[in-house]
């Protein structure tokens, strides 16, 4: 069974996710506050963490900043009733998977939490596949089945969206890709008009891969276009 917490501080809202979280047999655990739900996620272990971005105490956001900065992934929904872009924007680069403006139609928060788990049971599924090869670029070495970057030696810790960005680069290097696409092959869902979602990631990717961010020599801008990965990949 799915272990799935849910952070909101509407104990309607609440009980009403706790219901069709169990149609699809799920347990669902509730906490009204922030704080009241960062315990909750740091004593166990949840499938998905339904967080609301206006929370008593402590923001959904701030939640959201430091559930990514423990240890381990949880996949993370947002709720907002908030109308402004920014609000959103600053949900999904602080490391929310997907987000979903309220007032929300039961039937569309059922179908995205069912690509969430889609999406990492694919991830952690055994592999029938021989296993892809570790991607060495000059400095850089990329170990594609487990999920791991080092750097002249020395271990990166990318998050899982960083990790996924740098891959897409590193398997297609030369390729030249818009924003529109890197959030359709990284995010999987047309955040249309979140280009600079994209910009935010690779600005935090290039200051832990690059030697000089501001003079990058693996992710190029191709101004006017999006971008490239400079160097060809050799297994």
């Amino acid at each position: 069974m799915r272990q799935v917490l849910v952070i909101e501080d509407s104990r309607d809202i609440a009980e009403l996710l706790s219901l069709h979280l169990g149609d699809m047999g799920c347990s669902a655990d509730w906490a009204a506050d922030g704080p009241a739900g960062l315990e909750l996620a740091a004593r166990r272990r949840y499938d998905l963490i339904i967080l609301d971005i206006m929370l008593p105490r402590l923001d959904g956001l701030e939640v959201c900043r430091r559930i990514r900065a423990g240890p381990g992934y949880t996949p993370v929904l947002m709720l907002t009733a908030r109308s402004t872009e920014l609000d959103r924007v600053l949900g999904l680069e602080l490391g929310a998977d997907d987000y979903i403006t309220k007032p929300f139609s039961i039937r569309e928060l059922i179908a995205r939490v069912k690509a969430i788990f889609r999406r990492v049971d694919a991830m952690a599924a055994p592999r029938d596949a021989a296993p892809r090869p570790r991607l060495c670029i000059r400095d850089i070495a990329i170990d594609l089945d487990g999920r791991a970057v080092s750097v002249a030696g020395s271990q990166v810790e990318l998050t899982a969206k960083e990790f996924d960005l740098l891959a897409e680069f590193a398997t297609n290097p030369g390729v030249v890709f818009t924003r529109a696409e890197l959030l359709d092959r990284v995010w999987h869902t047309g955040h249309l008009g979140y280009e600079h979602t994209v910009n935010s990631h690779i600005n935090r990717l290039r200051a832990k891969i690059e030697r000089d961010p501001r003079q990058p020599t693996y992710i190029l801008t191709v101004w006017g276009v999006g971008y490239k990965f400079a160097a060809e990949a050799e297994p």
